[in-house]
């Protein structure tokens, strides 16, 4: 089972490029971010010809996740938006059950500027996510957390530390909470397989980040033991970072025993 996970930075902007890249990989499931599209407008249409259904939970003009499933079935929603907060009108959590397998596509939020309301906001969307992973660990669940974390975890994840060290997605807050989830028993995938760092799964429009290789890594998918253990291979999709009206993030994903 491959399942991949795409911030696309505006769906209908990037949707030529979505499709080539759903036709050319066929990940049997794939999580979007920053959908940056109401659920009325999003063109849901577009994907039964390459294969796939999708379903989402979208937001004018900002933020929206979704998830597609290879196939001529939807994914099984099991929850649309992280509890904890009923003032919390921003989309960026849709979890759904896929062949045995939970998949919860996130959205972090980024937290710039810090200090500030925003970056106490990124905070307190990490502590509800970590209780709901807490909820998906004590059940037993197969789980995958899939997306953009807006965190890079270690100084080997990023192209310059010095360059980053003031950015909200670097600072000790948001990698000690990244890390809690990890020491609550998740498994970061891609740093499994490529402990070494220096894999980059977003380079800014800015500055010629891609032509200088000026990337860092902010998209993770987090493991439950139970899929833990039937992690076979990870990796990013680099290339189509270089594609013409490309996203400034490229497509993480993971292979899965069955």
């Amino acid at each position: 089972m491959k399942i991949a996970s795409f911030n696309i930075n505006g769906v209908k902007a990037r949707l030529p490029r979505l499709l080539e890249w759903l036709d050319e990989t066929k990940p049997d499931v794939a999580c979007l971010q920053e959908i940056k599209s109401s659920d009325e407008t999003f063109p849901g249409d577009a994907f039964p010809d390459v294969g796939y259904q999708a379903i989402w939970h979208g937001q004018k003009g900002f933020n929206g996740v979704a998830i597609l499933t290879r196939g001529d079935e939807p994914a099984r929603e099991t929850m649309r938006g992280l509890p904890g907060d009923d003032e919390d009108v921003q989309s960026r959590y849709l979890e759904a059950e896929v062949g045995g397998v939970w998949i919860a596509c996130i959205y972090l939020p980024n937290g710039n500027p810090h200090p500030g309301p925003k970056f106490d906001y990124k905070l307190r969307w990490f502590e509800r996510l970590r209780a709901r992973m807490a909820d998906l660990r004590a059940q037993e669940i197969p789980s995958v957390v899939f997306g953009d974390y807006n965190v890079i975890p270690q100084d080997k994840d990023v192209w310059s530390p010095q360059a980053m060290a003031g950015d909200a997605l670097m600072q000790p807050e948001s990698r000690d909470a990244y890390f809690r989830l990890l020491h609550d028993g998740w498994t970061d995938a891609i740093d499994t397989h490529h402990p070494q760092g220096g894999i980059w799964t977003f380079w800014d429009y800015q500055a010629a980040a891609w032509q200088r290789d000026h990337g860092f890594r902010i998209d993770h998918a987090l493991l439950s033991p139970e899929l833990a253990d039937r992690l076979v291979a990870s990796g990013v999709d680099r290339e189509y970072r270089g594609r013409e009206k490309s996203s400034d993030h490229t497509p993480v994903w993971i292979e899965l025993a069955d």
